[in-house]
């Protein structure tokens, strides 16, 4: 079983990136491709994500005659359940969302995905680190195009509006400002505890917080959780849980899904914070009134946990990329992946604030204030750790999910957590 874990760089975001070639091979394409279809499924269904993903549709059809890429927008939930469904169908898309890790890995063992290692060779390397996470065993399986870190969104009016002067940097600032909010009659924090997802970042952030970084990145490979860390990240949680800081109908909040969603709640001034990735505010932007990313918007880090074993400045984040199922037309398909890292795209991806570029000469794109603090944050960080339930398998990565979800509800302790967890984990 060893031979399908992943490299240990796989648990950690690496951010050191050096420039792409102009028109590598790949990308640029030459000579005429004839009745080549690529079906495309990713999660940009609005806003600035979509527009640019149909543009980089249409621009790759005229650089590759004879070539259709057949784009396929979902929201990011249905699409999180129908790409494991479809790839054990007769027809998976050619060219699917895939965000690296142990869901990858059980992909690759499943024979799911196309090894793209030796039609990128002559370029991966320009991509630096951030390659790493969508590698096993040292092959390329996936091309990531977006990498960030999990940090609290929040309204700079309603923390002036408590007497909060600026972001906590502490966990007990933390929660004396989640306070200070609740004084105010400030809804704290705004999460769509309807997708669970967004509850698990709280669990393995703390675990990111008081964990050491051997001991997180070891977990990767291990599923050992013994470590009284992993206790006591649930405990925190339930400290947060007992302090009552969400939004009324928490539990049944979707967390991106229209103005009434933890997304919307923040950017239209009904919740003051939010834990979320890099992509919030071009999830924000479009359920707003003026269709307007919100200019009281802010950014700080999750903040450090005093007296703990973890690295100070230590973060939660990840990616995203792209795959080729293993019925993709080769080496169209790699083809395609390469243009979606060129620099003409990527640098779009950077000004339309729809993500943080993973190209070296690509990061001044980025104009918008609280993303370009992200990038610094990111690029300055010691320790940048996969989301947990993308480092782990697909089914740990659910049991996790769940087990955290049940915390929220009310419905179990910290200890039955990690229980849940560490069950799974026997199982693999």
């Amino acid at each position: 079983m060893k031979i399908w874990k992943l490299l240990a760089l796989v648990a950690v975001i690496c951010v050191g990136v050096t420039a792409l070639t102009s028109s590598a091979g790949l990308a640029a394409g030459q000579g005429k491709t004839k009745g080549v279809t690529l079906v495309w499924w990713h999660n940009a269904n609005q806003g600035a994500g979509l527009q640019l993903w149909k543009n980089v549709a249409s621009e790759f059809q005229k650089k590759h005659p004879g070539v259709t890429v057949k784009v396929v927008p979902f929201q990011n939930e249905a699409l999180k359940t129908k790409i494991p469904i479809s790839l054990q169908s007769s027809s998976p898309p050619d060219v699917f969302q895939e965000w690296g890790g142990g869901q990858l890995v059980d992909q690759v063992k499943a024979h799911k995905v196309a090894n793209l290692t030796k039609y990128v060779k002559s370029w991966i390397k320009n991509i630096g680190g951030s390659a790493a996470g969508w590698q096993v065993n040292g092959q390329q399986y996936g091309i990531p195009y977006n990498v960030g870190v999990v940090g609290f969104w929040y309204n700079k009016d309603l923390f002036a509006k408590a007497g909060i002067s600026s972001p906590p940097t502490t966990w007990p600032d933390f929660l004396s400002d989640v306070a200070k909010l609740k004084t105010a009659g400030i809804a704290p924090i705004a999460i769509g505890g309807k997708d669970k997802w967004p509850d698990a970042f709280y669990w393995d952030y703390l675990a990111v917080k008081l964990c050491s970084k051997t001991v997180i990145q070891q977990s990767a490979v291990s599923y050992n959780f013994t470590n009284p860390c992993w206790l006591q990240a649930g405990n925190y949680v339930q400290q947060l849980l007992d302090a009552k800081p969400f939004n009324e109908g928490f539990l049944a909040t979707p967390a991106q899904q229209g103005a009434t969603s933890s997304a919307g709640l923040v950017a239209n001034g009904k919740a003051a914070m939010e834990l979320q990735g890099h992509w919030n505010p071009g999830v924000m932007q479009p359920l707003t009134p003026d269709n307007k990313i919100p200019a009281f918007l802010g950014w700080f880090p999750f903040p450090n946990v005093p007296g703990s074993k973890a690295l100070p400045g230590s973060l939660l984040g990840g990616g995203d990329g792209f795959a080729c199922s293993i019925k993709a037309p080769e080496p169209t398909c790699a083809q395609f992946l390469a243009y979606i890292d060129s620099m003409s795209v990527q640098r779009r991806i950077g000004s339309t604030n729809f993500g943080l570029p993973v190209l070296k000469g690509s990061e001044s794109s980025v104009k918008d204030p609280n993303l370009k603090a992200v990038l610094a944050s990111r690029s300055s960080s010691p320790f940048v750790q996969l989301y947990l339930d993308i480092a782990y398998s697909a089914a740990i990565g659910q049991a996790l999910d769940d087990a955290v979800a049940n915390e929220f509800a009310g419905q179990a302790t910290p200890q039955q957590v990690l229980t849940q967890i560490t069950d799974a984990a026997k199982q693999k």
